[in-house]
């Protein structure tokens, strides 16, 4: 098992991506669930971003879909913390992930 590309904090690492996600985070939100396969388009998956409740837990499974495809190392409970926590950051490192490609951890 591996680890995410870029850091929770990481986010100032794909400095675009960033500012997209802090700005309009339905629109990264759509892209990775997408990518995920949690959502059958990016504007669905932004639609679900909107609605309390869905939206938390449509970005667990598309975090743990991510995860799984990458062989990331991680829980639903860590997930969840990310989330709740940090989640303009999650948002942010599950993009860079998903544009990345890969598991492996920059150190």
């Amino acid at each position: 098992m591996g680890d995410w590309a870029h850091g929770l904090l990481g986010c100032f690492d794909d400095f675009g991506t960033c500012i997209i996600a802090y700005v309009v985070p339905c629109v990264t939100f759509g892209q990775n669930a997408e990518a995920a396969g949690t959502a059958s388009s990016c504007l669905i998956g932004g639609i679900l971003f909107l609605i309390p409740i869905v939206n938390i837990i449509c970005w667990i499974q598309t975090r743990g879909a991510i995860r799984e495809q990458h062989g990331i190392e991680g829980s639903l409970i860590s997930d969840l913390l990310a989330i709740c926590c940090c989640s303009l950051c999650a948002l942010v490192q599950e993009a860079q992930q998903v544009k990345e490609g890969g598991g492996i951890s920059r150190a």
